[in-house]
């Protein structure tokens, strides 16, 4: 017979489930009377194994190959390479290691982001640019006009190019910084400062490039 089974509710109410199929046993029964009606049940799980099969084929499978990560989701049939040039430093003050932590932070960012292979020449898509701004401003001046923190800030222009959809490509300026007490010397927290902004940097750069799909 076919009945209706009480839930209870979230909300205190009671309502019903679909209908199930539910086997009562009389003890007053043989048991051997329940055998057809044991048969029947089992005869219809292949056919429900059937139908959800059948709706599973008709559920369209075709599509592009893609892989996301941390925000990216490339293309990877359209997809294959990235050329990430040289960052020179074009800003009045300069900190010479600034230029190979940037490139090799960007480089190693991209590979472990992306499937995507970096190569030299010739790529599908190119990051290149130029370290443009590298400077110190002070910051939370006090009662006695003395700034009680620094701010060294660092900006790179960026240019990505997108070789088989230039609807995508992207020309633009990024800055990051990093604040200090006053109290150090540059040259205390330079090393420190710089890996820091070129983490942030590089993540904006990122999601602004090869994330914003």
């Amino acid at each position: 017979p076919w009945r209706f089974r009480p839930i209870p509710w979230s909300n205190g109410k009671r309502g019903f489930s679909t209908p199930e199929r539910s086997l009562t046993i009389n003890p007053n029964t043989n048991p051997a009377d329940y055998i057809p009606m044991i048969h029947k049940l089992i005869r219809l799980i292949p056919l429900k194994l059937a139908v959800v099969s059948t709706i599973m084929l008709m559920i369209p499978t075709a599509c592009s190959i893609s892989y996301k990560l941390n925000g990216a989701a490339l293309d990877y049939s359209l997809y294959k390479t990235v050329y990430i040039g040289q960052f020179p430093i074009r800003a009045a003050l300069v900190y010479a290691p600034l230029q190979s932590l940037f490139e090799n932070s960007l480089t190693d960012y991209v590979r472990s982001n992306t499937r995507l292979q970096v190569v030299d020449g010739q790529a599908d898509l190119d990051l290149t640019g130029e370290i443009t701004g590298y400077t110190l401003t002070p910051q939370s001046v006090n009662e006695n006009a003395v700034a009680a923190q620094t701010r060294l800030t660092i900006t790179v222009r960026v240019k990505y190019t997108d070789h088989k959809d230039e609807s995508k490509d992207v020309d633009q300026t990024f800055s990051a910084y990093y604040d200090f007490d006053s109290s150090y010397m540059l040259t205390d927290i330079q090393d420190q400062a710089c890996e820091d902004i070129t983490n942030q940097l590089v993540t904006l750069i990122f999601n602004a490039t090869l994330g914003n799909w």
